[in-house]
């Protein structure tokens, strides 16, 4: 009989990486939903972060103390009406918390197959941000020849944004504070870069692109609203990811107005299962084949192991990383 125990990544109070223990804790119960995953790897991102300083906690009736949004491994076992997948099966998938574990309970239409040729630890780096990504472009009602505006080209979200727009024909300008980072960027299909300094960057993308950005996805917030809305094209629309950079700020409405312009706010932790589950099967029918082709590839940093998760946290918190950080068992 297989061990009811499972190991996971514990927060064990708000604060600093020191916060992060590795402990026993039970193994979840599936629904009859739901597909009990024995996890091979799991994406580090900056949710995790913030929910480890007590920033972002876990939606209600999610585990609150294991962090964790991705996952990648095998199907142990499923529910009594799960149709779709079977013992043995390779799947990813997203979830509101609880991926730094060995085991996960996981509803079935939240799933992606793993294809066969990816390891799991690439799989790992695929569902938050590819799906992330995916569904900002189409709110901002991506099409070909648009000019779209990705700030922390570096970052996950912002390396799956670049591959996805240039997959769609139309141009990806990355912004970042690393002349580095945009540097490598360049490899994923990047056309243009802009580096920002002093938090400006609105004439330098207009020295790209004279009209501005369509489409903008932003992952700052507060402090770059202002400079968002002069860079946006007429009839643009800025999308908001992430607020790092502030939660609050003056929004220069007579500017918005004159450009007919859009602000869109978007999160994917917080949303219903059906939600979820539409987005996770737009994916697998728009996005999946992408990595099949080659048109798309997970950009990993580096595979780091789960015990050094505190260290993993420290990294990315320096900003140093280009792309994902990937934990495995």
């Amino acid at each position: 009989m297989r061990e009811s125990v499972a190991r996971a990544v514990r927060i064990i109070g708000a604060g600093g990486p020191e916060v992060l223990a590795i402990a026993e804790v039970d193994e979840p119960t599936c629904g009859s939903k739901d597909v009990l995953v024995d996890i091979a790897a799991a994406g580090l991102n900056r949710a995790d972060c913030l929910q480890r300083r007590g920033f972002y906690p876990a939606p209600k009736g999610v585990v609150a103390d294991i962090p964790g949004l991705e996952f990648a491994g095998t199907v142990l076992g499923v529910g009594d009406t799960v149709s779709r997948w079977a013992p043995g099966d390779r799947v990813m998938g997203i979830c509101a918390g609880g991926a730094m574990s060995t085991r996960i309970a996981a509803n079935e239409d939240t799933l992606l197959p793993v294809p066969e040729s990816m390891s799991f630890t690439d799989a790992a780096a695929v569902p938050e941000v590819f799906m992330t990504a995916y569904d900002a472009l189409a709110q901002g009602g991506l099409r070909a020849g648009h000019s779209v505006l990705i700030h922390a080209a570096g970052s996950g979200v912002g390396t799956a944004a670049i591959q996805l727009v240039k997959r769609a024909g139309a141009i990806a300008v990355g912004s970042s504070r690393s002349d580095d980072k945009l540097v490598k960027a360049k490899s994923l299909g990047l056309s243009e870069s802009v580096l920002v300094t002093d938090k400006l960057f609105a004439k330098k993308l207009k020295a790209c692109h004279g009209k501005g950005a369509d489409i903008i996805l932003d992952f700052v917030g507060a402090a770059y609203l202002s400079e968002n809305i002069k860079a946006l094209a007429p009839q643009g629309t800025l999308v908001v990811i992430g607020l790092l950079g502030g939660v609050s700020a003056e929004l220069p409405l007579g500017l918005l107005l004159a450009k007919r312009a859009r602000v869109i706010g978007t999160v994917l932790r917080s949303r219903s299962l059906a939600e979820k589950s539409s987005l996770t099967r737009e994916l697998a029918d728009n996005v999946l084949p992408g990595f099949e082709t080659g048109e798309l590839v997970p950009v990993i940093d580096r595979v780091m192991s789960m015990e050094d998760i505190a260290e993993a946290h420290r990294f990315l918190e320096s900003n140093a990383s280009f792309g994902k950080i990937v934990m495995a068992w």
